[in-house]
């Protein structure tokens, strides 16, 4: 009997500690109050690349980003898929953008 109390002591351990581990937010950064959702990494490294060019090009990636991109509110909480160096692929499990997923800059990944 003491082991299969001692097992049902580390199982329930085991489901705590990976709880416990699945808590990310999305953080806003700065005077944003919301975080940007991107499609996929290519779309945000395109974007990116358009707005570092300055010019037009600037104002086409800007213009071009309010179309394919989602705004999370600060804290949406959601859960890793991957990550890189620029970021994670992400999938939101809670609020109004429930189960979208899409990519985060790292910046505003906790």
């Amino acid at each position: 009997m003491p082991y299969s109390r001692l097992s049902m002591l580390a199982l329930v351990a085991l489901v705590v500690i990976v709880a416990a581990g699945c808590q990310h937010r999305v953080v806003a950064v700065g005077s944003d109050h919301t975080v940007k959702l991107y499609p996929d990494e290519a779309t945000y490294e395109k974007v990116k690349g358009m707005k570092k060019e300055g010019g037009p090009m600037a104002m086409l990636g800007g213009m071009g980003e309010s179309f394919v991109v989602k705004e999370l509110d600060n804290n949406t909480p959601i859960r890793i898929i991957s990550t890189d160096s620029e970021g994670a692929q992400v999938e939101v499990t809670d609020g109004p953008n429930k189960g979208a997923q899409g990519f985060v800059a790292a910046a505003n990944v906790s």
